[in-house]
């Protein structure tokens, strides 16, 4: 999402920019999504996962992810404002999550392979990271913008999944203090 965000509005912009100029407000909304999105999104998905539970938090993050993914497709070419504003959601809750994995890992993890787990982790991420992105620009040339963003939402429902596996878990209350 990230990488590829600002060439869809771009794209979508030019569409329907109202006469305004679609290039600059791509590279403004880019901006907010990113910037805003992201910080949003790292302190309240900390602070909320130290109040609610890592797993909770976690799963409500990725589950509104996944409904971004599939919904802002179908926002392409709409009005910029509306666009926007479901990729400003898209961008807090893309983020929320990130940090609980790894706040996961810590917890959950012996302390002799914290480290070796976190690395693994961290591989396993950018490993995925590095296909989405190259991935993308076929998906849109195969199937428009519409849709192109549709498949990033396997990754979060199958992660609300998982976590809700690790919840079930009775090593789970060694979470955030025992807020799973």
């Amino acid at each position: 999402m990230w990488t590829w965000i600002g060439a869809f509005l771009a794209a979508s912009f030019a569409i329907n920019s109202a006469g305004h100029d679609a290039a600059f407000l791509a590279r403004i909304a880019t901006f907010v999504v990113m910037g805003l999105g992201g910080l949003a999104g790292c302190l309240a998905g900390g602070w909320l996962a130290d109040r609610f539970g890592r797993t909770a938090l976690t799963m409500g993050a990725m589950a509104a992810s996944g409904t971004c993914a599939l919904a802002v497709g179908f926002l392409f070419g709409a009005q910029p404002l509306v666009l926007g504003a479901v990729c400003l959601i898209w961008g807090v809750t893309i983020v929320a999550d990130s940090a609980q994995f790894s706040a996961s890992v810590t917890e959950l993890s012996p302390p002799e392979l914290v480290g070796t787990m976190l690395t693994v982790q961290t591989c396993a991420g950018f490993s995925l990271t590095l296909v989405t992105i190259h991935m993308l620009p076929f998906i849109v040339a195969a199937v428009s913008w519409r849709y192109a963003f549709a498949p990033l939402a396997l990754g979060p429902f199958f992660g609300v999944w998982a976590m809700s596996r690790l919840r079930a878990q009775p090593e789970s209350t060694r979470l955030a203090n025992g807020r799973r």
